[in-house]
């Protein structure tokens, strides 16, 4: 089975290079520049209500044939669908932003953590009350803190 998938819109990020981007965008201060394309300004309607949005992004400098990953602050070997790495199959990002201001159709958020000229697939408002799952636990994380 394929499919399709049209990206909606691009990334303007202050990083240049998968070097300079940190491994989580929610540790990050910077700004970023999410511009729309013109076909789906219409679907920014009453964005600018939201505090946070999810942004879902196509890492399309990310390698796509990897399944065990070693994360930066493990350094031992997982299988990639129990990681965050950005090498995966389907190398499909995803953050919980703050939206700062919309400017038509370019939204200045923060908590990204991507390449400047990566593609957007989706926007979906985030809410505390319907996405937080209290307590969530990555177990060899957790295992990892303790050492």
């Amino acid at each position: 089975m394929q499919f399709y998938i049209k990206p909606i819109g691009v990334i303007i990020s202050p990083y240049k290079s998968k070097a300079e981007c940190p491994t989580q965008g929610k540790f990050s201060e910077e700004t970023f520049t999410i511009e729309i394309f013109q076909e789906f300004e219409e679907g920014l309607k009453d964005i600018e209500t939201c505090t946070h949005l999810i942004i879902l992004y196509w890492l399309d400098r990310a390698r796509r044939n990897t399944l065990i990953a070693i994360p930066p602050h493990d350094r031992r070997e997982h299988g990639v669908f129990a990681t965050r790495s950005p090498h995966r199959p389907n190398p499909i990002g995803f953050a919980v932003v703050e939206l700062i201001e919309r400017k038509g159709r370019k939204l200045v958020v923060k908590g990204l953590d991507a390449v400047d000229g990566t593609p957007v697939i989706d926007i979906k408002p985030y809410s505390s009350d319907l996405d937080c799952v209290e307590n969530a636990k990555i177990g060899w994380f957790e295992e990892g803190k303790k050492e």
